[in-house]
């Protein structure tokens, strides 16, 4: 919109089941190949569900390198914290401080913001105390005598849902406005949108947005399976056939600044945010209408903030998560903003998991790199469509998207819905 600055996109990092940086995330897509598989965390055998997109072999220590550190955080801090690094990364920041003087390095440091989504609904923190609650048998004074010796010291501070945030500025000295946001699924999201709105209204030159999660665990899974959200084994978006979401872990990052910020410090623009939208169903914790109300009003919103047309949009990256409802209103939604002529709509879930948190951040990250290289990538799982859902764009196959504007969507309980309107660089 007119009189509002231009805000650029100039790093990114991510990770999850399909790979450790962007570009390997994006390869795996586009070469149909998920990274859904067997749970290796727990054994899963005799359990309803056994399939996520887990990051296989995992070596916290290489992610993020101070062994102190890792005290004091949980396993999907790691993530964001390697997600966060190598955008920051990406975006040059280490280099341009280092030819700054004094007072200069304080006013960049000071003029970045950090803005995070976090899972706020993991059941990890309660493990430590299991081994504790089954040999104290019942006494609460047994409980409290070994407590001391039993449960880890950092405990607490392991278990706060904003240490990724705090530790990103920590480490790379970003003194400027911050906030954790732990809303659901639309977490990712929302902190590219807080980011993205500091800097429209003048509260910072530049920011880092992350969402991580790490939701794979035993009571995670059972609860979301005993909700009739979780799928039997194959994430298919769409599909007639589909019957849940499969939960993934990782992080992804962006690095937004203004686009005057940008130039001053010469670095390239990967992409640009060009408006956002948030909307609520406003029906309880679970239900959502089959209508896209909420959806399509958040979708409405973002295209109003940018000032741009439906028609205006190359392609869509849906929240296609699966479930047999959030897919049918999901489409619902699109075609009440688009008529009977929506752009191609693709997902990405079905290629590394529902990664909660993380979700909306990462599939803005991989939007980005698919306006980059022209193309939309098919929903690999996709084998029938659902006939219900109409004469819906969302397809197996690779196709051209229609524009350089590519709309991300991203949903969360509560009936929370969230939109992201990017271009490519």
């Amino acid at each position: 919109m007119a009189g509002r600055p231009r805000i650029v996109v100039t790093g990114a990092g991510a990770l999850c089941a399909a790979g450790k940086t962007p570009a390997e995330i994006w390869e795996a897509v586009r070469a149909a190949r998920s990274a859904i598989g067997t749970i290796a965390q727990w054994d899963t055998s005799g359990w309803p569900t056994r399939a996520a997109g887990e990051i296989a072999g995992l070596e916290p220590f290489k992610l993020v390198t101070d062994r102190k550190l890792h005290k004091l955080i949980r396993r999907s801090d790691v993530f964001g914290l390697y997600a966060a690094d190598r955008a920051i990364e990406a975006a040059g920041f280490a280099a341009f401080r280092a030819g700054l003087d004094e007072a200069a390095g304080s006013a960049f440091n000071d003029g970045t913001g950090v803005y995070v989504g976090a899972g706020g609904g993991s059941y990890e923190s309660q493990y430590d105390y299991f081994p504790l609650l089954t040999g104290a048998d019942g006494s609460l004074a047994a409980f409290g005598r070994e407590l001391g010796d039993t449960v880890n010291p950092m405990w607490l501070l392991r278990t706060l849902p904003n240490n990724v945030l705090c530790h990103i500025g920590i480490r790379h000295a970003l003194k400027g406005p911050n906030a954790c946001i732990t809303n659901h699924s639309v977490s990712g999201m929302l902190a590219v949108i807080e980011a993205f709105e500091a800097l429209r209204c003048g509260e910072a030159e530049r920011a880092v947005a992350v969402g991580h999660d790490a939701p794979i665990e035993p009571q995670m899974v059972l609860y979301y399976h005993q909700l009739g959200l979780i799928g039997s084994g194959v994430l298919r978006p769409y599909d007639a056939a589909r019957d849940g979401s499969l939960f993934g872990e990782g992080a992804a990052a962006l690095v937004l600044e203004t686009e005057a910020a940008a130039a001053a410090r010469g670095a390239a623009a990967r992409g640009e945010v060009l408006g956002s939208g948030c909307a609520s169903d406003a029906l309880g914790l679970l239900p959502i209408r089959e209508d896209g109300d909420g959806l399509a009003r958040a979708i409405a919103a973002a295209l109003d903030d940018a000032g741009l047309r439906p028609a205006d949009v190359g392609m869509i990256v849906g929240h296609a998560n699966g479930t047999r409802q959030s897919d049918a209103s999901e489409a619902a939604a699109i075609r009440a903003v688009f008529g009977a002529e929506p752009p191609p709509v693709t997902g990405f879930k079905w290629a590394f998991g529902h990664l909660i948190a993380a979700s909306g951040a990462i599939e803005t990250v991989l939007a980005l790199l698919a306006l980059r290289d022209r193309v939309v990538p098919g929903i690999a799982t996709l084998q029938t469509l659902d006939p219900a859902l109409g004469d819906f764009p969302a397809a197996a196959a690779a196709r051209a998207p229609r524009g350089d504007v590519a709309l991300v969507l991203s949903r969360g309980f509560g009936g929370t819905n969230a939109a992201v309107l990017v271009r490519a660089g």
